[in-house]
């Protein structure tokens, strides 16, 4: 079976090569003709881990601008992988996946059997019933099957997932999209198939739960701190019990990164819509940022006045160049407006983006 990609970025590629090495044909689309070329003649250079030595292997990957490439019936089957930006109100855009829609409504209604859309990118709950509307009169099946993986180890994560999480169009759709799970996965993870809304939810309640946890972590931290006793042998023993784990309840610096927090907010706007208030949701964001403040006043605290503050990472996560909504690049940027010296050691292509957007707020030291 041939598979297409529309999308592929990031995500896409890791997903598009995963696919390609468990034995699939593959076909990424992309608007970015300079990308696209990297692809094809494998000099393309990614920030995530083993893609380029994969991209140089594979035999069956291609890439092209032109979407109507996989719009024949060689390819049954069409992830789309686009990217979701959150809108300013922290509801997400669709516009790109609403791009490719309209490219599938203007190339005509298929004829056979019907098509199969996932859409593996995060949408607002109820994004995809929609969308199976728009499309239906065309010959296409919607369902949902968003990833969980993170920055910097997007391949890994799909090869070793915990869950498969599925919003089926119907039983033949999930069938479908199980059994390339089947193949890609060398885990054995819980496959978890449910209606479209149903998927939407899990994805937001999924990474909800998990800030949730890293917010309570640094609460519990930030009061053993303020009354003298000791966070880390008290979270320690928190998660010894099963029923809570030690996963993500360690005292540090609070979530941030191009995921958790907005799927956090995302899933807070949901629950406001359907008239249900989301404390704990909006709890977690206050704490978060309560947090980063309790950091702000012990890091004021402990250094002097003509001492230098030394961030040896910025980025939101080790082993990443994203900065978007990092808490520590949040701390070191109040300490800095605050009067302090602050020096950042950080990768080149970091202080890079750091010189651009903040100049000589801070020191900089680039590492290898």
């Amino acid at each position: 079976m041939k598979i297409g990609v529309l999308g592929i970025g990031r995500l896409g590629i890791c997903f598009a090569l995963n696919l390609e090495r468990t034995g699939y044909t593959v076909c990424g689309v992309d608007i970015a003709e300079a990308y696209v070329e990297s692809i094809n003649n494998k000099t393309l250079q990614s920030p995530e881990p083993e893609v380029e030595t994969l991209l140089k292997g594979s035999k069956n990957l291609t890439a092209t601008t032109h979407i109507g490439e996989v719009l024949t019936n060689e390819f049954p089957l069409l992830f789309v992988m686009v990217a979701t930006p959150s809108l300013p109100d922290g509801s997400y855009d669709h516009s790109q996946i609403e791009r490719i829609t309209g490219a599938l409504i203007n190339s005509g209604k298929r004829g056979g059997k019907p098509v199969h859309v996932v859409i593996g990118c995060t949408v607002m709950p109820g994004f995809c019933d929609e969308l199976q509307k728009t499309l239906a009169p065309y010959n296409y099946l919607v369902s949902y099957n968003p990833e969980f993986i993170a920055q910097g180890s997007i391949i890994k994560d799909q090869l070793y997932c915990d869950q498969v999480l599925i919003g089926e169009a119907n039983t033949e759709a999930g069938d479908l999209i199980e059994s390339v799970y089947k193949k890609l996965c060398k885990s054995k993870p819980l496959v978890c198939r449910m209606n479209r809304l149903s998927a939407e939810i899990c994805k937001l309640a999924t990474n909800c739960f998990l800030t949730t946890k890293i917010a309570f972590a640094n609460a519990i931290g930030d009061l053993a701190t303020v009354s003298g006793a000791e966070p880390e042998k008290i979270l320690a023993a928190v998660g010894a019990d099963s029923r809570i784990g030690a996963q993500y309840l360690k005292y540090g610096f609070g979530y941030g990164g191009p995921c958790f927090p907005r799927d956090n907010r995302a899933l807070n706007i949901f629950a406001r819509n359907q008239n249900y208030g989301m404390l704990i949701g909006e709890a977690t964001d206050k704490m978060n940022s309560t947090h980063l403040q309790f950091q702000v006043s012990q890091y004021l605290e402990l250094y002097g006045e003509n001492e230098t503050i030394v961030f040896n990472e910025v980025t939101y996560k080790p082993g990443t160049v994203i900065l978007e909504e990092s808490q520590q690049l949040a701390l070191a940027l109040k300490l800095a407006q605050a009067g302090r010296k602050v020096l950042v050691k950080e990768k080149p292509a970091v202080i890079d983006e750091l010189k651009r957007r903040y100049a000589h707020v801070f020191m900089y030291e680039v590492i290898k």
